[in-house]
């Protein structure tokens, strides 16, 4: 007798139970519905993760939540895109007023990106002297030359540069070196890249006010006094690279932006296409009406 009993009592607990997890999830849907509805997409996505987790069995709920999540999604990324088109508008307005304050060169035959550089550092203003030269490409990549020209090599490879107060910083060897001889004048370049120069440029930019010596190291060193128009030109320069890697940035996440706004349209429209065929698949196995 208490089989017979126990088996529709354990069935209608299990519908009882499905029920009731339908209905948690439909309220967490309702609960992430009214968040879109308020424009707190990033809420309403995080509604819809929770339903998925605690009602894993609620198809029909979560089926629905996934709709959800990817018209929350578009319209989260929509107002981020719009974000980041007056976000950038305002910083290449800014840049077409401050690159007026720079040299720009470029060379379509083999460079990709053009460089800016500070007027006081042009290289004809510079010839015979040994000193660090700066300049950033389109994309913000800063990078500094240390330049010694003298009567004899030292096959430099470093530099270190020093602040009154005996404190310094100083590069790592430079991947790339270049030495020439031009009547008598030897003549020795390595470059440093943001970020592969030691600290250097940082150093310089904090005490830019200050007199810093630069010593150039190698088989031999030399060390010289920074001027103050390099110092400037170095300020200078690493602002507009601030400046331009904000902006390149920016653009790259724009376009991660634009990307994934194409790929859920895609999705929704590929959704109205399937419910669009479904109907058309019902209405051909009605039945016909006899006339």
């Amino acid at each position: 007798m208490r089989k017979k009993y126990l088996i529709p009592l354990l069935a209608a607990l299990f519908v009882s139970a499905c029920n009731s997890g339908e209905k948690g999830a439909q309220a967490l849907l309702r609960r992430a519905e009214a968040a879109y509805e308020a424009g707190l997409y990033q809420k309403s996505i995080a509604l819809i993760d929770s339903l998925k987790k605690s009602y894993p069995k609620a198809f029909d709920s979560r089926r629905q939540g996934q709709e959800l999540v990817r018209k929350a999604t578009l319209a989260d990324q929509t107002e981020n895109l719009q974000f980041l088109d007056s976000v950038l508008n305002e910083k290449r307005t800014l840049l077409a007023q401050v690159k007026k304050e720079y040299l720009f060169e470029k060379d379509t035959a083999y460079q990709q990106l053009g460089l800016y550089y500070h007027p006081s550092q042009q290289l004809e203003k510079n010839l015979h002297r040994s000193h660090l030269s700066f300049r950033v490409n389109e994309r913000g990549e800063l990078v500094m030359t240390s330049i010694y020209c003298g009567k004899q090599s030292i096959h430099h490879y470093g530099v270190r540069v020093t602040a009154p107060d005996a404190t310094y910083m100083e590069t790592p060897s430079a991947k790339e070196t270049y030495e020439s001889s031009i009547m008598g004048e030897q003549i020795e370049k390595s470059d440093f890249r943001i970020g592969e120069d030691g600290g250097v440029m940082e150093f310089i930019y904090h005490h830019a006010g200050e007199n810093l010596k630069v010593q150039f190291q190698g088989e031999k060193s030399y060390t010289t006094t920074m001027s103050t128009s390099d110092r400037q030109a170095l300020v200078a320069v690493y602002d507009l690279a601030q400046l331009l890697d904000f902006i390149y940035q920016m653009e790259q996440e724009r376009e991660a932006c634009y990307v994934k706004i194409r790929f859920i349209q895609k999705q929704l429209e590929g959704e109205k296409g399937q419910i669009k065929g479904r109907e058309a698949q019902i209405e051909d196995k009605a039945p016909q009406r006899e006339e």
